[in-house]
Order: C-alpha cells, then sequence, then structure tokens
C-alpha cells in the first residue's frame, strides 16, 4: 500500500473508532474546536516568527494597525495619525476604551514599549525604523510620537502588517523584556484571554473571550474592522497527525482544520457535512532554509550546489501530492501573479538538475564530508515532507546528512542558534512564507541581509541590502519593478535561500460553522456556529 492509500485507509479507520462520543461537544455553539497547523509550543510573537504562534498571538493582542485584504494598513487601536509635510514626526492617538486582560487600560506608553521591542527584531521593517528615529514618546496617556531624523513613507503598513514578528501592543511591564528573551506573562490586548492554566503544550490551548474589549464599528476585514467574538471559548487541539485529524473532524469532534492533508482531501469532500476550500488565495513559498554561518554553507558555491541539484517538483509533490493545481515552480523569491514577481536570475532553479557540478561544487567549497545538521519538524506535514526530501538529495550529491527529527517547537529553539553544528548548531531547517509576506521586500523577513541582525541563517550581502534600499526608494510602480528584478537576481546569486515552490493548501471545516474566510492567517472573529 502506497502512502496516499495508507492516509485514507487511516482516515476511515479513525472514523469509524472515534464514531460517537463526542459529538454532543461539536453541537456546543459557544465553543470552537480547532486544529492549528502545529503546535503552540511558545506564546512570544517578537521572540519567534513562527506563524502559529502569530495566530495565536492575533488573538490575545490587539495592533495598532491592521491589513486589510488588499493588504493596506488600516487604524484598529489608533483613533487616527498626524504626518508632518517633511515626513520625520508621526503622531498617533490611541481609540477610547482600550483595556489590557488585567483591567488596566492600554496607554501610550504601553505601545512606546511595545514598539521598542518590536524594532530590535523585525529587521526589514522595525531596525530602519529604529535606525532613523531619534525620539519615540509617550505625549499622554492616548498619544504617542515618533521623531524621525528622516522620513519612512512605509511607516503604516510597518505597524501593521501581519508577516512575522508583527507588531503586538503588551503591557509596558511586559514589554520592557529583553528581545531576546521569551516573556512569560501573557496579558493582552485582544480580544480573546489565553487560558494559560489549560495550557498543555503538544496538546491544547485555549482562549476564552474577554468581555471588555470594544471592537471597532467597521465590519472585520482581516486584521482590519471590528473583531467581533461569537465564541465563549476556542480550544485548539494539537494533532500532528492528519489522518487522525481529518477523522475528527468528519466526525464532529473538532470544528474547522487549518492545513488538513491534501491526500485526504477528496475524502473530506465526500463527506456532507464538511466544507473544503484553498485558505489562502496568495499561497506560500517553501524554503530550503541555509546556516550562511558554518562550513560549507557559509561558501556560496556550497549554497549554489543545493541550488542547481534541487527539484522544486520533488518538493511540491511531497508537500500538495498529485494535484498539479496547487502548485508552480518559483525560479525567484517573490509570489506569483503580483505586480512584482519576477523570475530575473532564476536560471539555476530551471532545467535539467546536475548532482555532478553539485559535487563539483561542494568540492571546490572544501566540503569534505563533515556531518550536515538537517532540522526536520515531523510533526508538521509541511516541513516533514520538505524535511524526507532534502535527506535523499543530501545523499545524492554526497553529503553525510544526520536527520534529525524534531518537533516544530524545538526547530523553532534550536534554529535562533548561532553555535557550531557540533554544540547544537545546524546547517538547514524547513520553512515556509505565506505569499502575503512574500509580495515585496517591506515584509519579507526571509530576503534581508543583514548578518546579525537577518533572520535564522543570518545571511549578510552588501549588494542584496543595496537592491532592497533601491526598492524603497523607487518612485513608481515601474521603477520598483526593476529595482525588484535586480534584488532577485542578487538575492538569486547570492543564494539567500532556496525557494521550493510556490504551493496553495487547503483548510476545511464542519458546515454548521459559518464566516471562515480565506487568508494568510485563520480569521475567527465573525465566525459562528449552529
Amino acid at each position: 500500500m502506497d502512502r496516499r492509500g495508507f492516509l485514507k485507509t487511516a482516515a476511515l479507520t479513525a472514523a469509524g473508532a472515534l464514531a460517537a462520543p463526542r459529538l454532543s461537544l461539536a453541537a456546543d455553539a459557544k465553543t470552537l474546536r480547532f486544529v492549528p497547523q502545529a503546535n503552540l509550543a511558545n506564546l512570544d510573537p517578537i521572540w519567534t516568527t513562527q506563524y502559529v504562534v502569530r495566530n495565536g498571538s492575533l488573538l490575545i493582542w490587539d495592533m495598532l494597525l491592521g491589513v486589510d485584504d488588499q493588504l493596506q494598513p488600516q487604524p484598529q487601536m489608533v483613533e487616527g495619525h498626524e504626518v508632518t509635510a517633511d515626513g520625520k514626526t508621526w503622531t498617533f492617538k490611541l481609540r477610547p476604551g482600550l483595556k489590557f486582560h488585567d483591567g488596566e487600560p492600554v496607554l501610550a506608553k504601553d505601545c512606546v514599549a511595545s514598539i521598542n521591542r518590536w524594532m530590535v527584531r523585525d529587521a526589514p521593517m522595525g531596525g530602519p525604523i529604529k535606525k532613523r528615529t531619534d525620539a519615540l514618546e509617550a505625549v499622554d496617556d492616548r498619544i504617542f510620537r515618533f521623531r524621525l531624523n528622516q522620513p519612512y513613507p512605509k511607516m503604516l503598513f510597518a505597524l501593521g502588517k501581519s508577516s512575522t514578528p508583527a507588531l503586538f501592543i503588551m503591557p509596558e511591564r511586559i514589554a520592557a523584556t529583553d528581545p531576546y528573551k521569551q516573556i512569560t506573562e501573557y496579558v493582552g490586548s485582544g480580544p480573546m484571554r489565553f487560558k494559560r492554566d489549560e495550557w498543555v503544550p503538544g496538546a491544547k490551548a485555549v482562549f476564552e473571550r474577554f468581555d471588555g474589549y470594544v471592537p471597532r464599528d467597521e465590519k472585520a476585514n482581516w486584521l482590519s474592522g471590528g473583531k467581533r467574538m461569537h465564541f465563549d471559548r476556542i480550544e485548539w487541539q494539537i494533532q500532528p497527525d492528519g489522518a487522525t485529524a481529518a477523522a475528527a473532524l468528519q466526525n464532529g469532534e473538532v470544528d474547522w482544520v487549518e492545513t488538513p492533508l491534501s491526500d485526504l482531501i477528496p475524502l473530506l469532500r465526500s463527506n456532507p457535512n464538511v466544507a473544503v476550500d484553498i485558505a489562502d488565495p496568495l499561497g506560500n513559498v517553501g524554503s530550503f532554509r541555509i546556516n550562511h554561518l558554518n562550513p560549507p554553507f557559509n561558501d556560496v558555491r556550497a549554497r549554489r550546489a543545493i541550488q542547481i541539484a534541487l527539484s522544486q517538483e520533488d518538493y511540491m509533490t511531497a508537500v500538495v501530492g498529485d494535484d498539479p493545481e496547487l502548485w508552480k515552480a518559483l525560479p525567484g523569491y517573490f509570489t506569483p501573479d503580483t505586480p512584482l514577481y519576477t523570475e530575473a536570475g532564476g536560471e539555476p532553479l530551471k532545467g535539467k538538475r546536475d548532482y555532478e557540478l553539485a559535487k563539483k561544487l561542494l568540492a571546490e567549497a572544501g566540503y569534505k564530508n563533515e556531518p550536515i545538521i538537517l532540522l526536520v519538524a515531523t510533526d508538521v506535514a509541511i516541513t516533514k515532507a520538505e524535511g524526507d526530501v532534502t535527506a535523499d538529495l543530501l545523499k545524492r550529491i554526497g553529503m553525510n546528512v544526520q536527520y534529525q527529527a524534531l518537533d516544530w517547537g524545538t526547530v523553532g529553539q534550536r534554529r535562533a542558534s548561532k553555535e557550531p553544528p557540533d554544540k547544537g548548531g545546524w546547517h538547514i531547517f524547513h520553512t515556509w512564507h505565506a505569499g502575503a509576506d512574500c509580495v515585496n521586500p517591506a515584509s519579507y523577513t526571509a530576503l534581508d541581509c543583514s548578518g546579525d541582525t537577518a533572520w535564522f541563517g543570518w545571511p549578510k550581502s552588501d549588494l542584496v541590502q543595496e537592491k532592497i534600499a533601491g526598492w524603497y526608494a523607487a518612485p513608481d510602480l515601474a521603477a520598483e519593478k526593476i529595482a525588484i528584478a535586480e534584488l532577485n537576481k542578487a538575492a538569486m546569486d547570492f543564494v539567500v535561500y532556496v525557494p521550493t515552490g510556490f504551493f496553495k493548501g487547503y483548510q476545511a471545516w464542519r458546515k454548521n460553522v459559518s464566516g471562515v474566510v480565506k487568508a494568510p492567517f485563520p480569521v475567527f472573529w465573525d465566525v459562528t456556529k449552529a
């Protein structure tokens, strides 16, 4: 029996075995049971860039601004703002009635502390703002102000973007935590409280409605507008086994599965009580992330060896299965079918894969069969599939691969280590980037090449940074396209990371649940259950 046949059989078997006992739970219209993409192992959206942490944080903490489905920033916690004609002074005013979950009012000083912590960890946008900031100050309880030494036209997008790390507003005492250490208190400003007393990492996370939250008047649209919660509780049920998650959905034990296995989509579609749809129209960019600090990948020739040997088709069919409508080759870094998409410099990812040339480049880079530490999150279907393909690829090009099977939370901690591989560091891990984060460099954390302040792998390229700056300086779309083509080529030549392809995924939910939308993250507000 092949893998797909096994999964379908397992899902059907589990469905039969689990049938009746919990149907009454699913009928509870005030509780939503949700299976997230991965385990919620930690809960600090500034310390980590894992999407699962960002997604949970969207329930707990609110944002100053929020992007809508056109990726345009809209006021959220702020009532409004003013900017001077020279673009150097930005003044923001909070809307009235904002409260933290401990009952304390949200004040401008909380925003200042939260922004300061975020700026340290957000290299693409927070870092440039920090460099331009002469002062960030609370004017009074509801007003705070940036005084910049040079304009930063994308300020609103920076404060409201959904890409990680996103800016969440925390109490000043929590936001004062070292940005490189995890917070230990989860007092939020958003529509749901986090029930820390019910948190069982690897099994369950619970969110409870915060009655003190005052939503905006506007209709909700992605992260903007009124976040009206119709559930008293949202229970995240951690289920790394896709067949078990599918069976639980069919039985009504859970209401919504964020990332069902693509192999099981036909089975779910055949169930009259289950709805299935594409989760995010902007899709995802698969990522073969390389550590630039350690040999052999501190040598660009070793990184190029991966680039010319890697087959995106192998990766994408492993991730999404046999449906060609769900993936496409991506000889570049930017989201397909968006205004700045380009394939400039993408030739190394096209054409026949060349294992012999890859071996030659590895030898030139000085590789001598040293162990290559491959971190694989086996509890997340996407990273498990890509890790398995990579293990085979590395062997084909003569590398001594050490496959380290871990959970996603542990990978999240290990990838932050700059230690040598034999002292707890790493060479390679897999992840993916939401297409919404890859439409331009502003939100593209993974493309930043600032070295020590860059994303995990810490690539450093003055040329890539120069090309990113060129995009920021572009006066119009035509100039932006030229700048992005130059950036894509520079990043491909340097091999910041290797895209494994572009893919879309499904989400699935019970048909008695209404209001599920397509977005790069689960949107819980305005969702109801009959």
